[in-house]
């Protein structure tokens, strides 16, 4: 009697979507193309990112940041194949000043987190969170 192999159904991956933020000394383009690949490489190197699974990016820059947009810091360190766009924050009072943000999103398998990454004074954004990110920092 022949016995039926059975193999496992294999897991699709899911769509997660993990923050970040950093601030940047000045207002300057090689500052800013800095933050970006601190910010950048600590998401990938924290959570353990494929960058082949990066699946798009949103950022966004403060009003106070006009020198480069954090996209096109991106498309220089290498992210040509990632639909990356760039939004202006909203001016609020109170706001954090000269700060970049975030929002990648990423194909992992299922049922795993991810761990958000806030960079100097941009800890104070979600200071819940920023512990978890220095943790996992080099």
């Amino acid at each position: 009697m022949t016995r039926r192999l059975e193999h496992p159904s294999p897991v699709a991956p899911a769509l997660r979507a993990v923050r970040g933020a950093v601030t940047v000394d000045v207002d300057t383009p090689a500052s800013i193309d800095a933050a970006v690949r601190d910010l950048l490489d600590q998401l990938i190197d924290v959570n353990a990112i494929d960058p082949c699974d990066v699946v798009s990016a949103i950022f966004s820059a403060t009003p106070d940041l006009r020198s480069r947009n954090p996209a096109t810091a991106a498309r220089c360190l290498g992210w040509t194949e990632v639909p990356l766009m760039c939004v202006a924050e909203v001016d609020t009072e109170g706001m954090l000043e000269r700060c970049v943000r975030v929002l990648l999103h990423v194909s992992v398998s299922h049922g795993r987190r991810l761990t958000p990454v806030y960079l100097g004074d941009a800890a104070c954004l979600r200071p819940d969170l920023a512990s978890l990110s220095t943790a996992g920092a080099r």
